[in-house]
């Protein structure tokens, strides 16, 4: 099992994430965070396959991913 946290006050809606997962289990959220930006948001958690492809393609280092125990952060700064 899989958990994908988005930080929805660090994202800017850049849609990296979105257009890179595999799944399709990011979207756009069409509430606004505190910076004034859509921010995405996991939608379908159960398919995630654990790829981290999309905390990988974070330019905001916004998205963590934590599989079976294991927490993987990118960039961690």
């Amino acid at each position: 099992m899989s958990n994908v946290n988005i930080g929805k006050d660090k994202c800017k809606g850049c849609e990296l994430c979105k257009n890179i997962c595999p799944q399709g289990i990011i979207a756009m959220s069409d509430k606004i965070n505190t910076k004034g930006y859509y921010y995405a948001q996991v939608v379908e958690p159960t398919k995630c396959i654990v790829c981290r492809l999309c905390a990988i393609t974070c330019p905001d280092v916004a998205i963590e991913v934590e599989a079976e125990g294991s927490l993987y952060r990118f960039f961690d700064y």
